[in-house]
């Protein structure tokens, strides 16, 4: 049999990458499996990595390749999967292939970087503005849209929560729940009282070109003239393939970790949005990987780490 991985990687964002960079030089021997669809794939330019800043997502992904392919203990693959890991006498064995499972590797420690699934609110034509003009990340790229008139557009239960955040950057912020009952009338009366506008009924149409929002309308016959704003997306973690190896989650799916990267199951560690608390800044996702390579290294000998 094929002498196994010390570390095998599911996942190519800036955790795995940056885990992958620091286990190699490390001399382990690692394994990165990447499907190659990030979350952020919609995103032209990325915010607050530093030297990095304004970069789009893919070259910080290439870049990233380009300096592991430097390490030959470091393999990466990418476009393709892992389709299910399983416990074996040299730790774990993953089935891992392209459109089906064509290859089994085994690894003594699996490193889970997959990062999270992100589901949009069902407004029309969403997807043409998000990403241009639209935003998830508020730390990313609330700089960009400051002092605009914004819209907060979501249906989850910490949208008022969101909207407070967005508005140390605008005093135009309208909060849009498309219909849902996100926003309790206590919050909505909380926000009117910070300059902050809630609009209930459902979107029917969001205007504007070329990834550009201009405005939008309601299903009650109004329309609001609209500069740019964020979305408040649901995120679920796809854990179907870990089976019986799946480690503790949080009730938002993000898998609980301790402050080194360790998940409830021997070998197996998290790191990037995956991890609970869920989705971060680039830049928190490399450093987290950063570090649990580090743990995974210490582990490895024995040595009890501080973080």
């Amino acid at each position: 049999m094929t002498e196994p991985y010390d570390v095998l990687i599911v996942g190519g964002g800036p955790a795995g990458l940056s885990a992958a960079l620091n286990l190699g030089r490390a001399l382990m021997r690692v394994l990165l499996v990447d499907a190659d669809r990030p979350r952020n794939a919609a995103t032209l330019v990325s915010h607050g990595f530093l030297t990095r800043d304004g970069v789009p997502p893919h070259e910080l992904r290439r870049l990233a390749r380009e300096e592991l392919a430097g390490y030959p203990n470091v393999e990466v693959r990418t476009r393709q999967r892992v389709f299910g890991i399983e416990e074996s006498d040299a730790g774990f064995a993953a089935s891992v292939g392209r459109r089906a499972p064509d290859e089994v590797v085994s690894a003594r420690a699996v490193l889970l970087a997959t990062g999270l699934r992100e589901q949009l609110p069902d407004v029309p034509n969403l997807r043409g503005f998000y990403g241009v003009s639209l935003f998830s990340c508020v730390a990313c790229d609330a700089w960009d849209l400051r002092d605009r008139r914004l819209a907060l557009i979501g249906e989850t239960a910490d949208l008022a929560s969101r909207a407070r955040l967005i508005s140390r950057w605008t005093d135009r912020l309208t909060v849009f729940t498309h219909g849902s009952d996100a926003i309790g009338a206590d919050e909505e009366a909380e926000l009117l009282a910070q300059g902050i506008v809630v609009e209930r009924a459902p979107i029917v149409e969001l205007q504007g070109e070329k990834g550009w929002i201009t405005g939008i309308r309601l299903s009650d016959g109004s329309e609001h003239a609209i500069e740019g704003g964020f979305v408040q997306p649901q995120w679920d973690a796809e854990l179907g393939y870990l089976g019986d190896v799946a480690p503790e989650a949080d009730d938002a799916g993000h898998l609980i970790v301790d402050g080194s990267g360790r998940t409830s199951r021997t070998g197996v560690y998290a790191a990037g949005d995956i991890a609970s608390p869920g989705p971060q800044q680039l830049l928190v996702a490399a450093g987290a990987g950063a570090r649990v390579a580090a743990v995974i290294v210490h582990d490895s000998v024995g040595i009890t780490t501080t973080h």
